[in-house]
């Protein structure tokens, strides 16, 4: 028998969690969604989730892709990818969040300015010095 939900009902006011991160545009596909919730990337309400979870408006996602991290309250519910002036819409992001973000990209900023020149792979120039000292 087919759940024939009314646009009104609650049913139709909530969406899965790997839905809504896909059309929120937090992740390029929903498979790669569903894998970020399955690997403990994302949380829902401070508690891990699954992909099937389903959220609705006003609750909070906590969302880290790598070196990022985002937590955000759900606004809205969109059954379509559209695009990001509109997905941006579909959350708000907290001030903290924001605050930790900018935190963190100045952070980056500052480690890769204070890289030491020299790491890394030798250049052909250094090389050749190299082998001109050693005799080899």
């Amino acid at each position: 028998m087919r759940n024939s939900a009314s646009p009104d009902s609650p049913a139709s006011q909530s969406q899965r969690l790997d839905k809504w991160l896909w059309a929120a545009r937090f992740f390029k596909t929903r498979n790669l969604a569903s894998e970020a919730i399955s690997g403990g990337k994302v949380q829902v309400e401070g508690q891990r989730a699954k992909p099937a979870k389903l959220v609705k408006s006003g609750t909070r996602v906590r969302i880290r892709r790598g070196p990022v991290e985002w937590e955000v309250i759900v606004q809205g519910i969109s059954k379509q990818r559209r695009p990001a002036p509109e997905a941006v819409l579909l959350y708000q992001e907290t001030p903290e969040s924001i605050a930790d973000r900018e935190k963190a990209v100045e952070q980056r900023q500052t480690e890769k300015m204070e890289r030491i020149r020299g790491e890394g792979r030798p250049t052909k120039r250094e090389r050749r010095r190299f082998s001109d000292l050693t005799g080899r």
